[in-house]
């Protein structure tokens, strides 16, 4: 194993952690954190040592996980979800057992608009600095810093009603 693939193997969780802040889904985040892996040790080349890997890697996570947004998107605007038909007539309990097995943290985080949760993610959950995440995000960091307080005081809404 090289020491570029340890690194990313020692990445690990907290790469799952990032994917399951964007897809909300523990199924779509271990294929989100799949596809990353993959197109990170395609580009290995790519990635300059002496840089931070976790950053390189947050982004290449997020270009995958909007790829893979748009192509849902289309997908879903041409074809009928075989989903679609599995719960008719169904009660429904199921599904709102499993919501409140939810956290409350788990269920706010997943209320906040997109470009809240990623900066959340990032900097409270991840640990990267604001100009880091900014980096990541390809945004200003004013952007982010607004970004980051909306959705601190949407959090603190939510889980202050939740209590």
């Amino acid at each position: 194993m090289s020491p570029f693939e340890r690194d990313l193997l020692d990445l690990l969780p907290r790469l799952r952690r990032f994917a399951r802040s964007l897809a909300r889904d523990a199924t779509d985040a271990d294929d989100l954190c799949q596809m990353a892996l993959e197109r990170a040790l395609k580009a290995e080349g790519q990635w300059q040592p002496g840089t931070r890997l976790d950053s390189w890697m947050y982004r290449i996570m997020r270009n995958c996980w909007i790829d893979e947004s748009r192509a849902r998107k289309r997908r879903s605007e041409t074809f009928v979800a075989e989903e679609a038909g599995a719960t008719v007539g169904d009660d429904d309990a199921r599904r709102i057992e499993a919501r409140v097995d939810l956290g409350n943290v788990d269920k706010a985080m997943a209320a906040l608009p997109d470009e809240q949760r990623e900066v959340i993610a990032l900097i409270l959950v991840e640990g990267l600095a604001y100009k880091e995440a900014a980096e990541v995000l390809d945004l200003p960091m004013g952007t982010v810093t607004s970004r980051l307080a909306r959705g601190r005081q949407a959090l603190m809404t939510m889980l202050g009603e939740a209590a």
